[in-house]
């Protein structure tokens, strides 16, 4: 009865293993890491970013590591909303040519770029009051039939700037500033990428 008892209980710690390797290695590929400080503490953070291959729409996962003062580090957020998928249709969908995403951290500030068939786009986070909160967004299109439009979108300041132009003469077809103050700013991992008319 004792080696039934056991063999069960193995096999149920077997089974939760399993389920728990399983997970994890949905997220199994790693596309980037970039080390830098972003807490203003003087020790290196990394940010990491790994992806899906299983999931039809290849999604991305982002993980924001602080640096220790003994050398480790330590998972502060780990999410998958900070970056568009890859194939956001799923394999055999709508082909919009996103690259893997570009990671750099510039003076403290944590910039997620995504080139795509016709432009790219980029979010500016930083950490402040507890948060990575969204700082800036930017982007450039194209419609191709030679307009180019860009957005340039300083959330802290509130100023949003949209212009075309057309790209055979650098000709400003249109002009557009206006103050939009978002408050409280944006958090990293609470909204998904273009879900929105403003970032």
């Amino acid at each position: 009865m004792k080696i039934i008892f056991c063999l069960l209980l193995i096999t149920s710690m077997t089974g939760i293993n399993a389920q728990v390797i399983k997970k994890d290695e949905k997220f199994s590929k790693g596309i980037t890491q970039v080390v830098g400080d972003l807490n203003k503490d003087s020790i290196n953070d990394k940010v990491v970013v790994i992806q899906d291959t299983v999931d039809e729409k290849r999604p991305y996962k982002l993980q924001v590591y602080f640096g220790q003062s003994t050398g480790d580090f330590k998972l502060f957020i780990s999410t998958d909303k900070a970056i568009y998928p890859q194939l956001p249709d799923g394999k055999g969908g709508i082909d919009y040519g996103n690259d893997p995403p570009e990671i750099t951290i510039k003076k403290g500030i944590l910039i997620i770029s995504i080139q795509q068939l016709r432009g790219h786009y980029e979010h500016k986070y930083r950490f402040q009051n507890g948060n990575f909160e969204l700082i800036g967004f930017s982007s450039v299109g194209s419609d191709g039939q030679g307009t180019i439009s860009s957005i340039d979108f300083n959330l802290s300041s509130g100023i949003k700037i949209e212009k075309e132009e057309s790209a055979a003469t650098d000709k400003v077809i249109s002009f557009n500033k206006k103050k939009i103050l978002i408050r409280p700013l944006p958090r990293l991992g609470e909204f998904e990428p273009l879900e929105n008319d403003e970032y």
